[in-house]
Parts: structure tokens; sequence; C-alpha cells
């Protein structure tokens, strides 16, 4: 099961120095619009929280969950996620063209955007900060096992790793496999099971326990 961000030990460390500097120029060129009139800094303020707080990864639990319950919609979502999620009432600023892979016990899907960090922000809010470092963008394509590992996720020899590369025209949605004894569980519980991470493929859901915690 994925932690934190820091814990991700070959990706993290080679990329502190990369977000640094990324966020000196962000920070740079922000001051630069605002100060030209080009953007409000309220706007600004008010879309970061929408995605970041508000929605963060939400929606895209609930989507997993409402899968979980309801076989025709899980059918629906893998046949068409755009449709599925928008029926949901999730659309919006580059969710517009979405596909749905489920994770078995024969295949794990793993999501990266090798050129940049095309993310779905209307189901999964924000991208975390690995996600947009060089070093998960190239080693989840190399070496999808290895990373898996260093998040926590290890899987069995036999299980297939499939690498979804995320682009300007499609993102993508894991639809991870529901966790052992949540039979009993309403939506909305289920929806508390559902981690960001398992929905890039670089975590699993929480165990029902950890709804007492």
């Amino acid at each position: 099961m994925s932690g934190p961000d820091d814990r991700v030990r070959g990706i993290d460390a080679s990329h502190r120095s990369e977000i640094g500097e990324m966020d000196l120029r962000v920070r740079a060129l922000e001051s630069v619009l605002v100060e030209k009139g080009y953007v409000d800094p309220a706007a600004l303020d008010e879309l970061i929280d929408t995605y970041e707080t508000r929605i963060g990864p939400r929606n895209g639990a609930r989507v997993v969950a409402r899968a979980w319950v309801d076989a025709s919609y899980r059918d629906w979502l893998l046949s068409d996620a755009t449709a599925a999620i928008a029926w949901l009432g999730y659309t919006g600023r580059q969710s517009e063209h979405m596909i749905a892979v489920e994770n078995t016990p024969q295949r794990h899907n793993l999501v990266v955007c090798t050129l940049c960090s095309c993310y779905p922000w209307a189901v999964l809010g924000l991208p975390p900060a690995w996600y947009k470092s060089a070093q998960y963008r190239s080693r989840a394509v190399r070496d999808p096992r290895g990373v898996l590992a260093e998040f926590g996720v290890t899987l069995p020899a036999g299980t297939d790793i499939r690498v979804w590369d995320s682009t300007a025209e499609v993102r993508y949605l894991v639809v991870p496999i529901r966790p052992v004894g949540s039979e009993d569980l309403g939506e909305e519980e289920l929806a508390g099971l559902v981690t960001r991470d398992s929905m890039i493929g670089t975590g699993v859901p929480l165990r029902p326990e950890a709804l007492d915690a």
C-alpha cells in the first residue's frame, strides 16, 4: 500500500532539486502574469483550491465505488469512460477524454505521462509532485515492477503489468481490485477505501478495517 510521497526512494530523491527549480520558475512566471494583469490571483487561488482540496481524488473514488457495486455501470465505464464519468457529474479540465482500465489478479495497470504530466484533474485533482518527475516518467516504462515495489506494491511474478501513457488526447483511470472483506460496505464507505495512488496504479485500496481507525 502506498504511503507519503517522500517514501518513494528512487524517485523522490532524484527529483527534489528539479521540483525546487520548477517551483521557482512557476512562481516567477506567476508574478509576471499577475503584475501585467493577465492573471487574477484570486481566481488562480480558487482554481488551485478547487482541484487540490475540494475535488482531490474524491470524484474518482466515487466512480470506482460505483463500478464495484454496479456491474452495468462497470461495463459502461470500461467501454466508454468519458460518458460514464460524466453521467456522475464529473467533467471538465483535463478530463474530456477518459479511458478506464481494470486491475485483475492477472493484470495490474500503471499510468504515466512520459512527455509531461497529463492527468485527469476532474476525477483525481492535481497531480502529485512525483507523477511529474523525470524519474517516474522514465522508470515507470523501463522498470514498472521496480517502481511499484518502491511504492510498496509487490505483485506476484506471474502478474502482467500494463503501462498506459497519458497524452493531451486521452487520460486514464485505473479501477483497482475491490478489497477482500468489503462485501457489506455501502457505496460511500467503499469510496473511502479508494486512494489516489490506487487510481494511478502505484497503490492499492485501503483495507476495510481502515475505516474504523
